[in-house]
Formats: structure tokens, sequence, C-alpha cells
């Protein structure tokens, strides 16, 4: 059975762009939630910078979560929420 996984990726933007980055954040939640191994999701912002937004997503295994970032219609919805992500490591196996 594959270890299960999360993935964090932060998100920068301008304050001015915050708000139609949350709508392209949940719609791309959306479509997460319905490729299968998708655990559970959700987006915040940090309290002391408003610009920054973190992503989160769990799944049952690192499998999971490559095949559905390479779902066609995720690729389309997450081309502008990856325009803001920040280059860091991302995906991590749980303890």
């Amino acid at each position: 059975m594959p270890e299960p996984v999360f993935a964090v990726t932060r998100l920068r933007a301008d304050e001015s762009d915050v708000p139609s980055l949350l709508i392209a954040v949940n719609e791309l939640l959306a479509l997460l939630r319905q490729r299968h191994g998708f655990r559970d999701g959700a987006v915040g912002r940090a309290a002391d910078e408003p610009g920054l937004l973190a992503l989160w997503t769990t799944w049952d295994g690192v499998g999971a979560y490559r095949r559905a970032l390479g779902a066609t219609e995720v690729k389309i919805a997450g081309a502008p929420v990856w325009l803001h992500a920040v280059d860091e490591p991302g995906v991590y196996l749980t303890d």
C-alpha cells in the first residue's frame, strides 16, 4: 500500500491579486477533490503577511498526487495558481 503524503505549496501575490488568486485556488481544489487518492485540502493566508498563502492537500500516495496534477483539467485550472508558487520542495511523506 502506498505511503500517504501531504503537499504544501506556498503562493506569493500582491495583496490586490489575493481575491482572484483565492478564487482560482478554490476552483483548483474543487477539481482535485474529484481525483482518485485525494483525502483533504484547504487554502489559508499567512496571519502576518497578507500576500502569502498556503495550499495544502493530502493524498493516498505520491502516485495519486502526481497523477492528479497530470490531468489536463487540473493543469488548466492550476496554471493561474502555479504562477504564484514559491519554488521550494512541497511534497512530504507522513510519519
